[in-house]
C-alpha cells in the first residue's frame, strides 16, 4: 500500500487538501513531483491510480480544490484563474518551486492558468481531456458529450465520479460550471512558454480529437497522445499507460531542458538562461 501523507493548506482563508505520495528513495535521475488537479465535481480519488503509477518515478502531489469533497465550501464566487493562485500558493507553502502540472477536464484549466502565473513553477503542463471545446461551449452540447461519456466508462470510473458529484453538491458544482465554459484554454495555451502534453482517450466524446489537435497545434511545444479505446475518465481506467505516458514526456523534455543547459569551464551544467523575450 502507498505510503501517502495528507496535509491542509490554507491560503487566504480557503482549504486546499494535498496528498502527497513519496516517490522512490534512490532514484537514478531525480526528477520534480507531479501535481495532480481534478475536474469539475471531482476530487483526488480518479487519480488514486495514477499517482500510485507516478510514485514509481517521482513524488506526486494529489490536490483537493475549496469546495470539492471534503473541502469547506467557500462563500465567495471563485474564477479559473483564482483557482490557479490557490494551487500556485499551496505548492510555494509546501516547497514545491517546479513540478509537472497535470490536469484532467476542467483541471487543465487550472494548471494552464496556474503555469501561466508562475511560469517558473511549471517545467512542463499536461493537459487529460481537455475542456472546453471552443466549437461545443454550451451547457447542453457538454451535458450530452457527459452523458454519452458514461456509457463508455467502467463501472468504476462512473462509481467516484458520480459519488463525488453528489459529496460536491449541485451548487457548488453549478457556480463552478460557468467560468469553465468561458474559460478560453486555446488562448492560454498559446501563452505558454513550457512543453505541452495533450492526452485524451481515444474515444472521449469530451474531449474530440479536432479539438485536442487544435490544442496541441496552438501550443509553442505540443505534443498530442491518445489512449486507444479509453473513454473521458482515462487517467483511471489507463492509469498504467497514461502514467507511462506522462514519464517519458517528462524525460524527453528534461532532457531537451539539460541541453540548453550553458556548458561550465569544468564542463558541468551552468545557470538556466531565461531567453523568453
Amino acid at each position: 500500500m502507498l505510503s501517502t501523507t495528507l496535509r491542509t493548506v490554507l491560503v487566504d482563508g480557503f482549504t486546499i487538501r494535498v496528498r502527497t505520495t513519496p516517490g522512490p528513495e534512490n532514484p537514478a535521475s531525480p526528477r520534480s513531483p507531479y501535481v495532480l488537479v481534478h475536474g469539475l465535481g471531482m476530487t483526488h480519488r480518479y487519480f488514486d491510480r495514477l499517482r500510485a503509477e507516478l510514485a514509481a518515478d517521482a513524488e506526486v502531489h494529489a490536490v483537493d480544490l475549496p469546495g470539492y469533497g471534503a473541502s469547506p465550501r467557500p462563500r465567495t464566487h471563485l474564477g479559473v484563474e483564482d483557482h490557479a493562485r490557490l494551487v500556485v500558493e499551496a505548492l510555494s507553502a509546501l516547497g514545491v518551486a517546479s513540478c509537472t502540472l497535470v490536469g484532467h477536464s476542467m483541471g487543465v484549466q487550472f494548471v494552464a492558468a496556474a503555469a501561466l502565473q508562475a511560469p517558473a513553477l511549471a517545467e512542463r503542463v499536461v493537459l487529460i481531456g481537455p475542456v472546453v471545446d471552443r466549437q461545443r461551449r454550451t451547457v447542453l452540447q457538454q451535458a450530452l458529450s457527459l452523458g454519452h461519456d458514461t456509457f463508455r466508462e467502467s463501472p468504476s470510473a462512473n462509481a467516484i465520479v458520480y459519488l463525488d458529484y453528489l459529496r460536491t453538491g449541485l451548487r457548488w458544482y453549478v457556480r463552478q460550471l460557468l467560468p469553465m465554459m468561458r474559460y478560453p484554454l486555446e488562448r492560454a495555451v498559446e501563452q505558454l512558454h513550457c512543453p505541452v502534453l495533450v492526452m485524451r482517450g481515444g474515444r472521449d466524446p469530451v474531449a474530440r480529437h479536432r479539438w485536442s489537435r487544435e490544442l496541441t497545434e496552438r501550443a509553442r511545444d505540443g505534443m498530442l497522445v491518445e489512449i486507444d479505446g479509453q473513454a473521458h475518465v482515462v487517467q483511471h481506467s489507463a492509469a498504467r499507460a497514461v502514467a507511462a505516458e506522462i514519464i517519458a514526456f517528462a524525460t524527453r523534455t528534461a532532457r531537451r531542458r539539460m541541453a540548453v543547459l550553458p556548458q561550465a569551464s569544468d564542463g558541468s551544467p551552468g545557470k538556466l538562461e531565461d531567453r523568453s523575450a
